[in-house]
């Protein structure tokens, strides 16, 4: 499944804290569409199956449903805050194709 480096379990922390609910998660899914395909899409969540994966890092919440969970194996989610780039992206080993804006892959 998915993992996040520090910068992102960090940035998503941030955000968790400013929304002031309860028991919120970090969902991220793979949906058809996309230029090329499959889009990403991340939203915080506090409705969960009995199915969907979960894992914790940086005291951070991420759940991910099956048949994402499939295609976000090994799929590492960053957070960048610099001059040339700022921002969320997945670096997704099993993408074999991707747009030129990074929000779907094929």
């Amino acid at each position: 499944m998915i993992t996040l480096t520090d910068s992102a379990a960090n940035k998503v922390g941030a955000l968790l804290a400013e929304e002031d609910e309860g028991d919120l998660a970090l969902r991220v899914a793979v949906r058809p569409g996309g230029c090329s395909g499959f889009s990403y899409e991340m939203y915080f969540d506090g409705e969960f199956a009995d199915d969907d994966k979960t894992l914790e890092h940086g005291g951070v919440k991420v759940v991910v449903d099956p048949s994402s969970a499939m295609l976000l194996e090994g799929a590492t989610l960053d957070y960048k805050d610099g001059l040339q780039e700022t921002g969320f992206s997945i670096n997704n080993p099993n993408a074999q194709r991707t747009c030129g804006c990074g929000q779907s892959f094929s």
